[in-house]
């Protein structure tokens, strides 16, 4: 999957497969999580938002089963 770096102070980057619906987070302390079920609006929302820590933790965080991955 493609990562997109972001301007962010603890997510590094993200990635997103629309046929999957998995949305992937790397964090700047080296871990990395996928996010499964993930709406395209949410991933839209997330590269758009001025926070993107902001939005996660109100938007995908608690919304979504997760696995961290490294």
């Amino acid at each position: 999957m493609e990562m997109t770096p972001v301007n962010s102070s603890n997510i590094e980057a993200v990635g997103y497969d629309p046929d999957s619906a998995t949305l992937t987070m790397q964090f700047k302390k080296g871990s990395v999580y996928e996010y499964y079920d993930v709406p395209q609006y949410e991933y839209d929302g997330l590269m758009v938002a001025d926070s993107k820590g902001e939005y996660a933790h109100a938007n995908i965080y608690k919304n979504y089963r997760q696995q961290k991955i490294a």
